[in-house]
């Protein structure tokens, strides 16, 4: 297949039909140019990888799912699902209280602690319990998936780096992951909140 030949539609109709490959012709194709509009608009590589690579998550899950709908502007789609990541990002940061010390006192010394009670902590520990042997059930490429990933905190172009695979591979075997997780979560009952 010559990528570069086909539409964005064609490579869409052929990652639908099982071919891998044209996913990551569509994700070469505009890589670099949606990276650099997230990179500028946030001005901080982490963040801008963070927000690619959610954004091609949200890509594959909608074509798999069915509810793309062809109007022949993809890089115009993927560009407001990285947008629309990026404003939930900055609501969510601009939520959060941010408090400075001006030397005289400290605002946290006025407030009581946070800390979780024994119950919390056991019920937490429980739950991180569970979720690590449920993740032992999982093959191989999903479970060292979601170690680097959850446990790790590894980006998924690293995680491809490290496992020798495209970003794309690393991404569908997490989604996989997850998909099997729940799965396992409900056959045996399992309630984690």
């Amino acid at each position: 297949m010559n990528a570069a030949k086909l539409s964005d539609n064609e490579l869409i109709l052929r990652y639908q039909s099982g071919d891998e490959s044209a996913l990551k012709a569509l994700i070469d194709r505009y890589q670099k140019r949606l990276f650099s509009y997230i990179l500028i608009s946030v001005k901080n590589k982490e963040l801008a990888e963070d927000i690619f690579q959610d954004t091609f998550i949200k890509v594959i899950n909608t074509i798999r799912s069915g509810n793309y709908h062809e109007e022949g502007k993809f890089f115009q789609w993927i560009m407001r699902i990285a947008n629309n990541l990026k404003i939930d990002y900055y609501r969510k940061v601009q939520r959060m209280p941010m408090f400075e010390s001006n030397g005289e006192y400290d605002i946290f010394d006025l407030i009581g602690s946070k800390e979780d009670s024994v119950e919390q902590k056991l019920f937490k520990e429980q739950v991180y319990s569970d979720l690590t042997r449920l993740v032992e059930y999982l093959p191989e490429e999903q479970k060292s998936v979601i170690r680097l990933r959850i446990y790790q905190d590894y980006s998924f172009k690293e995680i491809a780096a490290m496992t020798g695979v495209s970003i794309n591979t690393a991404l569908g075997r997490m989604r996989y992951a997850l998909i099997n997780l729940r799965k396992i979560i409900e056959k045996n009952n399992v309630v984690i909140e």
